[in-house]
C-alpha cells in the first residue's frame, strides 16, 4: 500500500522549479529575505534559541534555519522539495553554518520516528500549501517537547488579504510568481488556533506581519488581517 503523504505535487514543482532562486536576495524570495530578521526576533524573544534543538518544517532553501542555527541552535530542517533540500544544503556548506542539518521527510513521517524530540518547531509559510494543514499542526505538536514552543505563519483569508497578498502582491506588484497563493487555501487566525487546540497545543501569541508599499519595508505588530503569526505551547 503506497502511504499518504500530505503534499499537492503541483504546490512542490512549483517551488522546485524556483529553487535555484532561493537565496538571490532580489528574487521572488525577496519577501522571505526581508520578513527574515523579523520572524527570527520574534521566535529568539519568546523561545529563547541558542542551545536549543530545532527543527524546521517546510525549511524550502533554508533561510530561516541558517539564521536559527547562527543563533545558537541546533537545527534541523525537513521539505518534500529534494531541488530545495540541495540549495539549502549547498548554502550551509559555502557559509560554514554551523549545527544545521537537512532531510527530505514529511511532519507526519518524522513524528512517527521522532515524536518529543525537539525544544522548538517551526513551520512558517507552509500551512497554505498543503492539502489538510491540520495534520501537520497535529505532527508539529507530536515533535515538540512538552513545555517546547511551536511556531507558525501564514496567510489570513479575507477580502483585504485577497487584495494584497495575492492581486497586489503577485499580479500588481510582482513581489511573488502570479499563482503562488490559491484563496481557498489560506487560513484565517481563528481556524489555525482551532487547529493548535484540537492537537493539543495551546496559542500564546499572534503577530502580523505588515508591509508598506511606500517604503518597501515590513514591520511586525499586532494587525493580523493578512500576513500573521501564531507562536504555541505543548503542555
Amino acid at each position: 500500500m503506497t502511504q499518504y503523504t500530505n503534499a499537492d505535487p503541483a504546490e512542490l514543482a512549483k517551488f522546485s522549479d524556483l529553487a535555484h532562486r532561493w537565496w538571490d536576495t532580489e528574487s521572488e524570495f525577496k519577501p522571505l529575505h526581508q520578513i527574515n530578521p523579523l520572524r527570527l526576533g520574534w521566535i529568539d524573544g519568546i523561545a529563547g534559541l541558542a542551545g536549543k534543538s530545532v527543527l524546521d518544517v517546510g525549511c524550502g532553501g533554508g533561510i530561516l534555519s541558517d539564521s536559527m542555527a547562527r543563533r545558537g541552535a541546533r537545527v534541523m530542517g525537513i521539505d518534500l522539495s529534494t531541488k530545495a533540500l540541495k540549495v539549502a544544503q549547498l548554502h550551509a556548506l559555502e557559509a560554514a553554518t554551523p549545527d544545521v542539518t537537512f532531510q527530505e521527510i514529511s511532519a507526519e513521517a518524522l513524528a512517527a520516528e521522532r515524536a518529543a524530540s525537539f525544544d522548538v518547531v517551526t513551520c512558517m509559510e507552509m500551512l497554505e500549501h498543503v492539502p489538510e494543514p491540520g495534520s501537520v499542526v497535529q505532527a508539529c505538536r507530536d515533535l515538540v517537547k512538552p513545555g517546547g514552543w511551536v511556531f507558525f505563519s501564514t496567510i489570513n483569508r479575507n477580502s483585504k488579504a485577497f487584495l494584497l497578498a495575492i492581486l497586489g502582491a503577485e499580479y500588481v506588484l510582482n513581489m511573488l510568481p502570479r499563482g503562488t497563493h490559491e484563496y481557498a487555501k489560506l487560513i484565517r487566525p481563528a481556524e489555525l488556533a482551532a487547529y493548535c487546540r484540537e492537537a493539543a497545543l495551546e496559542p500564546f501569541e499572534a503577530k502580523g506581519l505588515e508591509f508598506n508599499p511606500l517604503t518597501g519595508r515590513y514591520r511586525i505588530g499586532s494587525n493580523v488581517s493578512v500576513n500573521y503569526m501564531l507562536a504555541a505551547r505543548r503542555a
